[in-house]
C-alpha cells in the first residue's frame, strides 16, 4: 500500500554529446541497473512521454552503477540514469552532461520520485505502528531539509556512504520542503498514465489508486506536524 510520498528530485538523466533531450534517446542505448528496475521505468516513463516507445525505439545495457558510469564515460552507452550519489560524482568528474533533472526540470520536478510503501497486511493489522513509522520518516526529511550537515555526518559515520561532500550535495540538491505541498494521489496517476502508455503496466490509474493506495496515515499526521 502506498502511504505518502516522501521528496521530489533525486534522479538526473545524463547523456552524451549525441543526447540533448529525451527525444534523442530513439535508437540509442541507455545504461541501467536491471530491466524493470527504477531507473529502467523512470526512463521508460519519460520516454513514453514524449511519444517514443521505450521497448521498441531505446536499447537497453543492463549494468552495474559503476560499469553504467565507466561506459558513459567513454561513450559506449548514450545515456545513464543516475540515483545518489551517482549525479554528484559524474558532475564533479565532469562526465556526461545532464538531461533531465527531476529536481528542476518539468513536470518531474512535479511529482515524487520516492515514496512511502507498506505491506498491506502489515498495515491492515498494525495501524498504530503504521503510523509511527511515516511520522519518523517524515520529520527525518524535515531534518534533512534543516540540517544538512547533521545528516551528512550521520549518513558517513553510520557507514551508509562513503563521501560526506557527495552526501552534503545530494541532500542540499533534493528540494525536501516542497513535497509538503504536492498530493502524492497526483504522482500515481501522472506515473501510472505514463507507464501505461510505456506498455508496462495494464491497471488504470483509477484502479491503482483505488486498490494500492491509503492516504489515511497522512492525513492525519499532516495535521499533526501541521502540514
Amino acid at each position: 500500500m502506498l502511504l505518502a510520498g516522501i521528496h521530489v528530485g533525486c534522479f538526473e538523466l545524463f547523456g552524451t554529446d549525441r543526447i540533448r533531450a529525451v527525444r534523442d534517446l530513439k535508437g540509442k542505448t541507455v545504461a541501467v541497473g536491471a530491466l524493470q528496475s527504477v531507473g529502467h521505468v523512470f526512463v521508460s516513463a519519460m520516454a513514453a512521454h514524449v511519444g517514443l516507445d521505450p521497448q521498441k525505439d531505446i536499447a537497453w545495457a543492463v549494468h552495474s552503477p559503476e560499469e553504467g558510469k565507466r561506459l558513459l564515460a567513454e561513450g559506449k552507452v548514450d545515456a545513464y540514469m543516475a540515483f545518489p550519489p551517482d549525479p554528484q560524482e559524474l558532475r564533479a568528474n565532469g562526465i556526461g552532461h545532464v538531461v533531465v533533472n527531476s529536481a528542476m526540470d518539468k513536470p518531474w520536478s512535479q511529482y515524487f520520485c520516492c515514496t512511502m510503501v507498506g505491506n498491506r497486511e502489515f498495515v491492515r493489522k498494525h495501524p498504530v505502528a503504521t503510523k509511527r513509522v511515516l511520522r519518523a520518516v517524515l520529520k527525518a526529511t524535515d531534518l534533512c531539509a534543516s540540517e544538512p550537515e547533521r545528516v551528512a555526518r550521520l549518513l558517513v559515520d553510520k557507514g551508509y556512504v562513503k563521501r560526506y561532500d557527495y552526501a552534503l550535495q545530494t541532500l542540499r540538491d533534493v528540494p525536501w520542503n516542497r513535497s509538503r505541498d504536492y498530493d502524492p494521489e497526483d504522482t500515481v496517476r501522472f506515473y501510472a498514465l505514463r507507464l501505461h502508455e510505456a506498455g508496462m503496466i495494464k491497471s488504470s490509474p483509477q484502479k491503482i489508486i483505488a486498490q494500492g493506495t491509503d492516504w489515511r496515515f497522512l492525513k492525519e499526521l499532516k495535521k499533526e506536524l501541521k502540514g
